[in-house]
């Protein structure tokens, strides 16, 4: 899929131009009303630029010429000359409300869309109720505002869709830092003196516009993930764009290209998107059962859910979707061993312990269940690992392409490690310690899938491996989150030892396939 920007495009043209930037004036006062504004971040200006990021080795994009982008006109152009007027107008009677946006995304748009799509995702992590008879709606991408809304962004959804757009975002800045430095077309302020930097500065050129491209790629796809915050996202990404002009960093037509970069970019990934399997990732009654049926015939006990009504399994079907570091066959080959039989001596041990445990809690215990309970309304296991790297990305003062690189290759991995850890849960279809012993009271909400293997702990060590990789400063912190995340679902009574323990193995072996990729892809 192409789109090419050209000197005859009438996103370029000084009309046009000239609309752009009276449509993104019009959009200020209403920008960041529903969005909350997140955490306060500090503002960076990049300690290097990365001008080689344009030969960074892809992951979906052949390379950054499959999204070609045409020469701007030369800075001398009158209608370019045009839009620098423009700017200077606009800074000449700015609003406090602009001047609130500048200060927000000073930190940087890929932190800050970072959080937007964290908050959106809390947001739809809520579960349907039942239906009158005991059965379940099932949210539907054909008409989203229904009830219930879509989507569920369960544990296995957020970790897609965080993947999708920060890969995305990650292709679509390296494609920008091909163009930037093949036209080398400086900020307005460093064009003309008589405009001012009202965001931090440095020596990256302008066109396409990084701001543009994360607003155009990052609305595409969060749309398209979560269509009932359609009206918020598209305005966040107009008021990231009117801050990128009226701060001096971008012109209009720098602005326009680097859009239609992203809305591009964004495109191939909907395309890999719908055919993933995703959609088939319910399974059917008859997969369900046929599960259930697979533990039986091998002597065990099946898991079965302890809703009421039973609920039917979170996405049975989820460790078929596409991973983007391991094929299907890695899949299979990083499967882990059984877990211990339903009927041996060591699961009556293990489900023990399990008991103990939550008749005995510290309150040190109780709070690092709390913290990592993770469940409905929250940014689930993924997104607390994105919180988690986030304050180490604004201390890097890294350039906006390199932070985008931390984000796609902790999602990448995180989603892998979800498609692996559902492959186990269901292909072993292990009980949960209270189907086996229901005296024993869970601390936290009992998850609606099977026990082997701990998804946390496996989100938790794939998340530590890559960023021990690229925060080796952090490596100790990072280990020690991952412990305590694994330990919470002990004591939350949710997980046996083995769950936890062969969880974070596994993690640390399908995290170790995207440290493999981030070895060799010249971003080092």
């Amino acid at each position: 899929m192409t789109t090419i920007v050209t000197k005859k495009t009438p996103l370029l043209r000084t009309s046009i131009s000239a609309a752009i930037f009276l449509a993104l004036a019009l959009s200020t006062s209403s920008c960041s009303k529903d969005i909350p504004s997140s955490e306060p971040l500090p503002a960076v200006t990049p300690a290097n630029t990365d001008a080689n990021a344009g030969a960074w080795k892809m992951i979906v994009l052949s390379g950054p010429t499959q999204i070609p982008v045409a020469a701007p006109a030369p800075v001398s152009d009158p209608g370019y000359q045009s839009e620098l007027a423009s700017i200077k107008t606009a800074q000449a009677s700015l609003t406090d409300a602009q001047k609130t946006a500048i200060t927000y995304w000073s930190s940087g748009g890929v932190l800050r869309w970072n959080q937007i799509m964290r908050e959106i995702a809390a947001r739809s992590d809520l579960p349907p109720s039942p239906n009158p008879d005991g059965s379940y709606p099932v949210p539907n991408p054909a008409n989203p505002f229904a009830n219930p809304q879509y989507p569920f962004s369960n544990p296995p959804y957020a970790a897609r869709a965080y993947s999708y757009v920060s890969v995305a975002q990650f292709e679509a800045l390296k494609t920008a830092w091909y163009y930037k430095y093949q036209y080398n077309r400086p900020s307005p302020f460093k064009t003309d003196t008589g405009i001012k930097a009202l965001l931090p500065t440095s020596d990256i050129p302008s066109y396409p516009s990084e701001d543009a491209v994360e607003a155009g790629v990052n609305a595409a796809l969060l749309t398209l993930l979560f269509p009932t915050s359609v009206d918020e996202i598209n305005a966040k990404a107009a008021e990231q764009q009117q801050v990128a002009l009226i701060s001096g960093r971008a012109s209009a037509s720098d602005i326009a290209a680097g859009v239609a970069l992203g809305k591009a970019v964004a495109a191939v990934f909907a395309a890999r998107a719908a055919t993933d399997g995703m959609k088939a990732a319910g399974g059917s009654p008859a997969i369900w059962q046929s599960l259930a049926a697979n533990a039986t015939a091998r002597g065990e006990i099946p898991w079965i859910s302890q809703d009421g009504p039973p609920r039917p399994p979170m996405l049975p079907v989820f460790g078929k979707v596409k991973a983007w570091m391991m094929t299907p066959t890695d899949i299979i080959n990083e499967r882990p061993g059984p877990p211990p039989s339903t009927s041996s001596a060591q699961m009556q041990t293990e489900t023990a312990e399990v008991k103990s445990i939550v008749n005995s809690l510290t309150r040190d215990q109780q709070a690092t269940v709390y913290k990592w309970a993770d469940g409905v309304s929250t940014v689930t296991p993924p997104g607390h690992w994105d919180a988690i790297a986030e304050p180490y990305i604004s201390a890097a003062s890294f350039s906006e392409v390199r932070a985008s690189r931390v984000f796609a290759l902790l999602n990448m991995a995180l989603h892998d490690a979800a498609v692996a850890c559902w492959d186990a849960k269901y292909f072993y279809f292990n009980p949960r310690p209270s189907q086996l012993d229901p005296s024993i009271k869970v601390q936290t909400g009992l998850p609606n899938f099977p026990s082997y293997v701990s998804g946390h702990s496996d989100f938790s060590a794939a998340g530590s491996d890559v960023l021990s990789y690229l925060f080796p400063s952090g490596a100790t912190y990072f280990q020690a989150q991952m412990q305590e995340a694994a330990m919470s679902r002990l004591y939350a009574g949710i997980h046996y030892r083995s769950d936890i323990n062969v969880g974070m193995d596994h993690g640390k072996r399908i995290g170790d396939y995207t440290v493999s990729f981030a070895k060799t892809d010249g971003a080092n």
